[in-house]
């Protein structure tokens, strides 16, 4: 089936790499899939709003995608929020809907009510301003249920975007085939520079002390498509990078063979840890025994793969951490300013004694183990070893990542909704109608 004649625009909200990564993606796919490939009658345009987590190449990899038809980076979000009008001037249609996929869920009301658009708003851990959305697509139930009940007609549980995207890529990428014997190990030190100043020497500190007590270890720093390996391997250098010399965590040099062979950090001990540059490494990731990792999305993407993680929060840098939300996330990455205000408020925050990593989060409880405060490579290296050496452990780690994530085969239900709501500019005569390609 079709649609007729009728031309509609799907404008998506959204900001971060995490979300374009994981939600955007599959979302456009089945927005195609279900309401075609026609573009005179089904445009879809992204907006980016800025985030403390932005890379800057957002707008380029929401461009890279070939369902979307156009896209405006952050810088240009607020002129578009106050004034209705892009950096380009688009055109927009009478009918369409807007589809909430990252940044503040109020953006989703202003601009809706400015074009006259239906609201969507997928909602993973908290959906707000029932009473001007039109229809939310949640991870789960218990979202839904936290709303009154006289807006549960606006509630569909929908499931998890961000599983659907990790089985999909899983489906698709080939496996790369480490040795049964093998004992991988990933290490995600984070893909910005306060992150990266101290994940990488402190990552690479427990990592020599792991491969003394167990060789049979292999290391592995899936790189972010935002990070070349000469940047990457500065942080790892003394000479650039002065927390090295400062607590004494771990150095290595960037070794690119000339064969076909992966590049790797080396270590003085002779330590190698695989560089992976394939983007998204959710097959890497997938097969490694244990991640060790900084806060933010890395955490939630680990627990869609159910993948055993420890998250690491070194306070000897207290400036590194400014991936908070809101006003201060925007505080903590002013220019020059920046470090002052993200000191006050990681300090603060830690005294709060709050849940950081996204699985904890979603538990409400700390099922993956989060280590705060001044750190030590060593203390760090034993509680790994502790579970390697007791895989039971491991297992149930694994068991509870995969209890608390909402189920797959969201982005099929939310462009429904999609669908919906377009078809209710015409109550009498829906003017969209499925067209669902069936496998």
């Amino acid at each position: 089936m079709g649609m007729n004649n009728e031309q509609v625009d799907i404008l998506i909200l959204s900001n971060g790499p995490g979300e374009v990564t994981t939600w955007v993606r599959p979302v456009v796919e089945s927005l195609r899939q279900q309401l075609g490939e026609d573009r005179e009658r089904v445009r879809i345009s992204v907006v980016l709003s800025p985030c403390p987590n932005a890379t800057g190449k957002e707008a380029a990899i929401a461009r890279s995608y070939p369902q979307v038809d156009r896209v405006q980076a952050a810088e240009h979000f607020f002129p578009f929020l106050l004034s209705g009008k892009t950096a380009q001037n688009w055109d927009w249609r009478d009918k369409g809907v807007v589809l909430f996929l990252g940044g503040d869920q109020f953006y989703t009301v202003i601009i809706g009510k400015r074009l006259g658009y239906r609201t969507v708003v997928y909602a993973e851990w908290d959906a707000r301003w029932h009473n001007w959305i039109d229809r939310f697509g949640v991870m789960k139930e218990e979202i839904a249920l936290k709303a009154s009940p006289k807006y549960a007609p606006k509630f569909t549980v929908v499931g998890d975007l961000m599983a659907e995207a990790t089985s999909k890529e899983l489906s698709q990428l080939p496996i790369t085939d480490y040795p049964l014997p093998t004992e991988l190990i990933g290490l995600l030190p984070g893909s910005k520079p306060a992150k990266l100043a101290q994940g990488v020497p402190f990552c690479l500190a427990i990592a020599q002390r792991l491969h003394s007590v167990r060789p049979q270890s292999r290391f592995v720093i899936p790189v972010a498509p935002t990070l070349d390996l000469t940047t990457l391997a500065s942080f790892a250098d003394p000479n650039h990078n002065p927390l090295i010399q400062q607590f004494g965590w771990g150095c290595a040099e960037l070794i690119i063979p000339s064969n076909s062979n992966s590049p790797f950090l080396k270590t003085p001990t002779g330590l190698c840890v695989e560089l992976f540059t394939q983007f998204p490494a959710y097959d890497l990731l997938s097969q490694c025994r244990l991640c060790l990792t900084t806060v933010g999305a890395n955490t939630a993407e680990l627990g869609s793969l159910a993948v055993p993680m420890i998250v690491l929060l070194p306070t000897q840098q207290l400036d590194a951490m400014r991936s908070w939300d809101g006003l201060p996330g925007l505080l903590a990455n002013l220019p020059g300013v920046g470090s002052v205000f993200a000191k006050a408020i990681n300090s603060l925050v830690l005294r709060q004694g709050r849940l950081f990593a996204w699985p904890n989060k979603w538990a409400n409880s700390q099922i993956v183990p989060e280590l705060v405060g001044n750190l030590q490579p060593q203390a760090v290296a034993n509680l790994v070893i502790d579970y390697l050496d007791y895989p039971q452990k491991l297992e149930a780690m694994r068991s509870n990542l995969r209890h608390v994530r909402g189920n797959p085969g969201a982005s099929q239900k939310l462009a429904q909704l999609v669908l919906e709501e377009l078809s209710l500019f015409d109550t009498q005569s829906p003017s969209i109608t499925p067209n669902i390609a069936h496998p």
